[in-house]
């Protein structure tokens, strides 16, 4: 197989991670998995490869039950390549991180636990369903294609339940612990850039926020209405008995704040999350978290609600006491474009349609299938410098950006060869296609597994 030289000035990033025997067989997986279409089986790759007939094929499934590479080691390289492509210079990163359910059923598979279902539950009723849960950190980058921000993953870990931990016999390790790891690691990584993380409510924890602030990293995620804020503590008087104080007086909780009359409010126009602006009225303030045996953690609070009534008044805060209200909101609508990304990971690269039972496979294929929503925009841009993708266009759906559904047919496209198929010389109407060709494009068709 020879790739053109897009695809090897993008590929050759990865290969000082693998072996050289080893990296041959990732790249026919990387471009047989972007051909194939339903399940992304090593089986599928293979297939649409023309290597259904190879009898070596167990090497290939080798490459992630058996073979030695670290996937950190992948991430790292992912990681560089997406800054060094789409981030300006000296520019600040902003991450999202959130965890995704993989619906897998099965025995042998150990990280299997049931958790809960975000899309099938609701306030009144939670639902679980069996799968692997996973630990998701995406960098937000504005692709040339599109005005809208992305949500490219950089590194994924499972983070399994509490039930599965203790089957495991390990010690459980909750997702703001997780992310913890993961964003020191990040800084580790970073260690002269000015990053900012966003989450949701599962990762608006004290510690977590401590130690963001610890490696100069800001957290910005939503905040009970109830939570514990206080006051910054007085300056400390001369002469003084005891410890230094670490807080002030308790402030008024945000739900209170909301009700009161004599609350000042701002309106502001943002950019939601259907790209039109909407006007909102918010208010905040500097404040410290406080609980018992605890650092303090000074935030900015921002309480935001809706002039007509929806949705429901919600608080943030951002552990950089110097941010305005503003930037705080408008920072969390990015945090949204990471559903998008596990949505099309799943109608577009085929994620839990895997078959791997092996431990290691499968803590090597999900990330995997993850990293490689990344490594098509790296190949779209590296294709279309220029942003200018082909849009797939119908009568009934009209639209003048580049979907994730266009970026990945572009790849596929140069994938085939652009079509670039010898003229009959007999009839210019009529292209010669070789039989392997014509053989490869026929199963793509015509299977869908």
């Amino acid at each position: 197989m020879s790739l053109s030289q897009p695809l090897v000035a993008v590929l050759q990033e990865f290969g000082s991670a693998f072996s050289r025997p080893t990296w041959s067989k990732v790249q026919v997986l990387i471009v047989g998995t972007l051909l194939a279409r339903g399940r992304r089986t090593v089986t599928a790759a293979l297939r649409q490869m023309g290597l259904h007939d190879a009898p070596n094929f167990s090497l290939y499934h080798h490459v992630l039950s058996r073979a030695r590479w670290s996937a950190l080691d992948v991430s790292h390289g992912l990681l560089r390549l997406l800054v060094r492509t789409f981030v300006a210079v000296g520019s600040p990163l902003v991450f999202v991180i959130d965890e995704t359910l993989e619906r897998r059923w099965g025995r042998r598979i150990s990280l299997r636990g049931h958790s809960r279902a975000p899309l099938a539950s609701s306030k009144q009723c939670s639902v679980a369903t069996s799968g692997l849960r996973w630990l998701v950190l995406t960098l937000v980058i504005t692709p040339p294609w599109t005005h809208r921000s992305w949500a490219l993953p950089v590194l994924s870990v499972p983070a399994p339940t509490p039930e599965v931990s203790q089957r495991l016999g390990r010690r459980h390790k909750t997702v703001p612990q997780r992310a913890r790891q993961r964003i020191g690691l990040l800084r580790r990584w970073l260690p002269a850039v000015e990053l900012t993380v966003i989450g949701d409510q599962t990762y608006s924890v004290l510690e977590l926020g401590g130690a963001c602030t610890r490696r100069r990293v800001r957290l910005i995620a939503p905040l009970r209405m109830d939570a514990a804020l206080y006051a910054p503590a007085p300056p400390r008087v001369p002469g003084t008995n005891g410890r230094p104080r670490v807080k002030g007086e308790r402030l008024p909780q945000l739900n209170q704040v909301l009700k009161e009359a004599q609350t000042v409010w701002q309106r502001v126009y943002v950019q939601w999350y259907d790209g039109r602006r909407r006007p909102l009225d918010v208010t905040s303030g500097k404040a410290v978290w406080y609980r018992i045996g605890q650092p303090v953690l000074p935030v900015r609070w921002v309480l935001v609600r809706d002039p007509a009534g929806k949705p429901e008044p919600r608080a943030y805060f951002s552990t950089c006491p110097r941010d305005r209200a503003r930037d705080i909101l408008t920072a969390f609508i990015k945090r949204w474009t990471i559903e998008t990304t596990f949505e099309e990971s799943r109608a577009h690269l085929g994620l839990e349609t895997q078959r791997q039972w092996a431990d290691r496979a499968i803590e090597r294929t999900t990330p995997s299938l993850l990293g490689l929503y990344s490594v098509v925009a790296l190949l779209a841009h590296a294709l279309h410098p220029d942003g200018k993708i082909p849009i797939h266009r119908t009568a009934w759906y009209h639209k003048s950006q580049a979907t994730f559904a266009d970026v990945l047919a572009a790849v596929r496209r140069h994938c085939w060869g652009n079509f670039s198929y010898s003229t009959s010389a007999y009839n210019p109407d009529i292209l010669e296609i070789p039989r392997a060709e014509l053989d490869r494009l026929a199963y793509a068709v015509c299977y869908s597994h």
